[in-house]
């Protein structure tokens, strides 16, 4: 198809936006409703979803992860929602909930987590990352804890758009379920089997995914897809045990340089993978997705600025495109000690966490093997558990390699389906009511007045354990900032990005 003919059809999709003239004048938009409840109750509602990013969520405290549940469990149900845990053993419940529509035609799952990332206090501004934190950055309110904005701040505007809807008689046409997740940040290890244990709960015409930040530039997303991820922990060795490196240095093997080596041999200094075989297979992307990138926003020049980044990696090609490509990083080296720390030794071993990121027609398995391939054939013996003495005396080279189980392929929904349309068309009404409302620029979250449309997503999350479970498609509207920190210290939420999402939700919950 010639790129006009699908710029041509995506401009179809997005003008598939409800007249909002039609609408009787007595009675609001589900945008509207949100809007006028979070300005009348906004002081309530940043006490509550502190309350909510008070309980900590990490794997590390399973017992936070148990009050989450339990506090969204009686949330729902003081707004007598039908809700229960689905359990299995080992595993953080997942929430469910539901709402049967009487003649609905159509059911709606709305996905999120609301466990966090592992947190080191020390790196955090605040009192500790469960102390919610207002602070004022350049006008703008943003809130500071874990979970701010990966990934409860979804959640609660869920919460608070059903509430809007209630206090203002709009009815839902569609049935919605409702299920969150308590370990995304783990991998999600259990969530397929508990979903497939209750397969006739949770199926639906269309996933909704409401996780991830927005484009960089501000403005409303929708994307079709996310990367598949997968690890692998590299660990090569030296002597037994750390030697004087004045005595053995030139003489002993150092496994800290080794790894160095055994890295730098990955990648070129431009960024492309240099492994055999690391690109192989890609499913290229369609006519309309090629169009819908050619239409995004390029941030790169802003996002350069704002990280202190003399280059990029693999320029001239931008950020968009390149998360639609294979990935290989580096998530951690450990070696022996720095700063005061350090000691005169050849270490005994060295250790590279290494990150894949997938994308379609690239299986998590063959990515493995390829890395693997790569190591054996710089002269390393393999082997997947600690090597032995004579394992280590009788090969110059050797390397643990341990795989991550918990991984999963990239997914990308086809941006013309119907389903597509009617969510593409529900986040667009939003940005168009909300900028026809606004007083000024500032309290507008879009730069462009435009949904942007992306193929995929950088970050990963399993939508593939999703659709074979609940045999459905998957969709991402993510609502919080891009620069919301998720995975580090200080990580916050813009406040006029929960009342944007607050509005989204409902469109989306009021769908056909």
């Amino acid at each position: 198809m010639p790129r006009t003919a699908a710029a041509a059809i995506l401009t179809a999709t997005l003008a598939l936006v409800p007249a909002l003239a039609q609408t009787p004048a007595q009675t609001p938009t589900p945008a509207t409703a949100a809007r006028t409840w979070t300005t009348a109750h906004r002081d309530d509602l940043i006490h509550q979803f502190s309350d909510f990013l008070a309980i900590p969520d990490v794997a590390a405290t399973p017992d936070g992860l148990h009050r989450n549940a339990d506090f969204l469990l009686d949330q729902l149900h003081q707004r007598n929602i039908d809700a229960r845990l689905l359990e299995i053993p080992n595993a953080p419940a997942i929430v469910y909930a539901h709402i049967d529509t009487p003649g609905a035609q159509h059911t709606i799952v709305f996905y999120a987590h609301y466990d966090g990332q592992p947190v080191t206090p020390s790196e955090w501004d605040i009192l500790t990352p469960f102390t919610p934190t207002l602070r004022t950055i350049n006008g703008e309110q943003r809130i500071y804890a874990r979970g701010a904005g990966d990934d409860k701040a979804a959640i609660f505007a869920q919460l608070t758009a059903i509430d809007a809807l209630r206090a203002a008689n709009i009815p839902l046409h569609a049935n919605i379920r409702f299920v969150w997740e308590g370990e995304e940040e783990a991998g999600s290890p259990h969530l397929e089997q508990i979903l497939t244990a209750n397969a006739d709960l949770i199926h639906g015409d269309v996933w909704l995914i409401c996780d991830g930040p927005v484009d960089q530039s501000g403005a409303q997303t929708v994307v079709f897809g996310a990367r598949g991820d997968t690890h692998l922990a590299i660990t090569l060795y030296g002597p037994h045990h750390g030697l004087h490196s004045g005595h053995y240095g030139n003489w002993a093997p150092n496994p800290a340089m080794m790894l160095a080596q055994l890295l730098a041999g990955m990648k070129d200094e431009n960024g492309h993978v240099l492994i055999p075989h690391f690109y192989d297979g890609i499913v290229p992307l369609s006519p309309i997705e090629q169009a819908a990138l050619a239409r995004a926003p390029v941030n790169d020049p802003m996002l350069r600025d704002a990280f202190w980044l003399g280059r990029t990696e693999n320029a001239p090609a931008h950020l968009l495109s390149l998360i639609n490509q294979p990935s290989l990083n580096i998530n951690g080296i450990s070696s022996g000690a720095t700063g005061a720390h350090a000691a005169n030794v050849i270490p005994p071993t060295a250790t590279a966490d290494i990150d894949l990121r997938l994308v379609v027609g690239i299986d998590w398995h063959d990515q493995q093997r390829r890395v693997i391939d790569y190591v054996r054939s710089r002269g390393y013996f393999i082997v997947d558990q600690e090597p032995t003495q004579q394992t280590l005396t009788e090969h110059p080279r050797v390397a643990m390699i341990v795989r991550d189980p918990a991984s999963y392929n990239a997914v990308r929904t086809p941006m013309d389906l119907p389903i597509a349309k009617e969510v593409i068309a529900a986040a667009q009404s939003t940005v168009t009511e909300r900028a026809s409302a606004a007083e000024n620029a500032s309290t507008v979250n879009s730069a462009t007045g435009q949904v942007v449309l992306l193929p995929t997503m950088g970050g990963s999350v399993p939508l593939g354990a999703m659709e074979r479970a609940a045999h459905t498609r998957t969709i991402t509207v993510p609502i919080a900032n891009y620069d919301d920190n998720q995975h580090a210290a200080n990580e916050n939420l813009r406040l006029q990005n929960l009342w944007d999402g607050a509005e989204t939700m409902a469109a989306l919950l009021t769908m056909q």
